[in-house]
């Protein structure tokens, strides 16, 4: 048996659920609690009290046997009714039918009881919750018996019903704090890691139960070895890269100074790994630029982004752009991300356009280029650096080292967003979309 469609209507957060399973079982519980007990106390108490007064009511109608007159009937039973709280009296005729209020659950075993083995009753009227009517023919006539409802039903039976509705709205949001103060670790610790993976490092220190205590601390150690990693990596690039443009700049100096044809040739090459190592430190810097992330307009910011190409002479046009708004974002690091989609699109295709749509949910910055494209079962290893796929798209174009994509994701990532690479319908190349949750 399937429970998908339950799902829709559970609640999303970790209060809510904790909430309905506290709060689930509480009811169910009173409610099966109330059925129960109504059932074996009020229900077995109405009985036993209604067989009693049945048992007095066929005493009291036993003292008139044998006297024909009404009112010497009534005086012989009346010292034994009142001593036992009757009132009684002489009736013209009995109703035509039992009658009680539509609520009145216990009424039901009142009535069963007195028409079981006492014969001669005409009709039974419990009009409310003081009286009790039962109209008995006698041979002199129709005699009408009032008396108390307390002696044939259980006193107040709704008292247990308030007791525990009183009961469980103190209880409930006292279980519920507790609940809370349970919970609030796991959400610091969610909190914590959400921002980690959007590339900020907020204060946080493990609490609440051991379980817990113990997955906060290893999101510690894993941050901690997350951030030597990355510190090491960029010491390392950036040591060498540093290391690199020394001989490079000397060779540029030695290369300016000669007058040979193949001096051309070696400036190129200079030229290349100079433009190389900028891309390494492209990719060490990430997002270490900015730890912050700003409120920024991302229209405007992709604009300037294909402004700026355009007066660098690069085929780049401004596509369809939807929406108006701000978004949380890295502008420095939302710029290289583009700037790096734009360059693969002008290396490989002829054309590249640049769209934006910005809705109440995400933010979508798409480059698309007419050159060969990427095929489908090679897209997820071209996000990956130092992975390079000349010869899919093996245009005469300069050859890169194959970090523009995994810039682009490292930092589609830190934002707490994606690259999707796909086949533009409209230019026939890649489409690349940054996506970003707002």
């Amino acid at each position: 048996m399937s429970f998908e469609w339950l799902k829709r209507y559970m609640p999303r957060s970790l209060y809510g659920r904790a909430a309905l399973i506290l709060v689930l079982p509480v009811v169910t519980l009173q409610l099966v609690v109330t059925v129960i007990f109504v059932q074996r106390h009020f229900e077995g108490v109405t009985e036993q009290l209604t067989r009693s007064v049945r048992d007095e009511i066929r005493l009291i109608s036993a003292q008139a046997e044998g006297v024909a007159d009404r009112d010497a009937a009534l005086a012989a039973m009346q010292p034994l009714a009142s001593a036992l709280d009757y009132t009684l009296s002489w009736q013209e005729a009995a109703p035509a039918e039992d009658s009680r209020r539509w609520f009145d659950l216990s009424g039901l075993v009142v009535i069963r009881e007195l028409r079981s083995e006492l014969d001669g009753i005409a009709a039974i009227d419990l009009p409310n919750d003081r009286d009790t009517l039962v109209y008995l023919e006698l041979p002199q006539g129709v005699l009408k018996l009032r008396f108390d409802r307390k002696g044939v039903s259980a006193s107040n039976p709704h008292q247990l019903i308030l007791n525990m509705f009183l009961f469980s709205l103190i209880m409930t949001p006292i279980a519920y704090i507790y609940l809370r103060n349970q919970l609030r670790p796991i959400t610091r610790l969610a909190d914590a890691a959400s921002a980690f993976g959007r590339g900020r490092v907020v204060p946080y220190s493990p609490g609440g139960a051991n379980e817990v205590r113990a997955a906060g601390h290893a999101f510690l150690d894993m941050r901690a070895r997350i951030e030597r990693q990355i510190e090491q990596r960029t010491l390392l690039l950036s040591g060498v890269s540093h290391d690199l443009r020394t001989p490079l700049t000397r060779l540029k100096l030695g290369l300016s100074m000669l007058d040979d044809d193949e001096v051309i040739d070696l400036q190129r090459d200079v030229r290349e790994m100079e433009r190389m190592l900028d891309e390494f430190l492209d990719f060490v810097r990430g997002n270490a630029e900015e730890t912050e992330p700003d409120m920024v307009d991302p229209i405007a910011l992709v604009q300037q982004i294909v402004e700026d190409a355009q007066r660098a002479e690069k085929p780049v046009t401004l596509g369809e752009v939807e929406g108006a708004g701000q978004v949380a974002l890295r502008p420095g690091a939302i710029r290289r991300a583009v700037e790096n989609l734009i360059e693969n699109a002008t290396r490989y295709g002829t054309n590249c356009r640049v769209s934006v749509r910005l809705s109440g949910t995400s933010l979508r910055i798409r480059v698309e280029d007419d050159g060969p494209g990427i095929p489908e079962d090679m897209r997820a290893a071209a996000t990956r650096a130092f992975v390079r796929l000349d010869s899919s798209r093996n245009q005469n174009r300069a050859p890169g080292v194959g970090l523009g994509l995994a810039i682009a994701t490292d930092i589609a990532r830190a934002h707490g967003g994606t690259l999707r690479l796909g086949a533009s319908e409209t230019l026939g190349g890649l489409q690349a979309d940054i996506v970003v949750a707002r």
